[in-house]
């Protein structure tokens, strides 16, 4: 009856969950979808203006020590993970035992981070590699973006970002 009231109220408010579970996070933490925290959620820490979307899957521990459990009893290797400020997680990207991510950042969707990433970058692949700084990022999104007004109202936002496109 737990597991189903948990993964009731992951869908209805992940903020609210995620500070359940034990994560902890700081002002303005937005989710889109549902993130898997983990066995470990308490040891995941989450700064100022970050956002989780669908399928975020954070690891805090090495599964492989099963196998070795047999020979060494109470065997573990757990690991904190930190994410700065200022950062977008894209989804289904898989974070790693021990990773440090640093503020301003943006991991691409499906990465895997293996290894601390620093400020003011952005990364993408498997295993995740610096692509590209933020500054980049910024110079190229401002060239390419449309700005719309309309955030709340769906069908204002469609016909604003359709005559932004020139597609009416």
């Amino acid at each position: 009856m737990r597991k189903i009231f948990n993964l009731i109220h992951s869908y209805i408010s992940p903020v609210s969950y995620a500070k359940s579970i034990g994560v902890k996070f700081g002002e303005n933490f937005r989710i889109t979808g549902q993130p898997i925290f983990g066995s470990e959620p308490y040891l995941i820490s989450i700064g100022n203006n970050v956002t989780l979307t669908k399928g975020v899957t954070f690891l805090n521990h090495d599964g492989g020590m099963g196998l070795l459990r047999q020979k060494y009893a109470g065997i573990e290797i757990i690991k904190p993970i930190k994410i700065g400020n200022n950062v977008f997680v894209g989804s289904n990207a898989m974070i790693m035992p021990g990773v440090t991510i640093g503020s301003n950042v943006i991991i691409g969707a499906s990465t895997v981070v293996t290894k601390n990433i620093p400020d003011n970058v952005v990364v993408a692949g498997v295993p995740g590699r610096v692509i590209k700084t933020f500054q980049e990022y910024e110079e190229k999104a401002l060239k390419e973006a449309i700005y719309i007004k309309s955030r709340s109202n769906a069908k204002a936002r469609m016909v604003e970002i359709k005559r932004a496109l020139g597609i009416i």
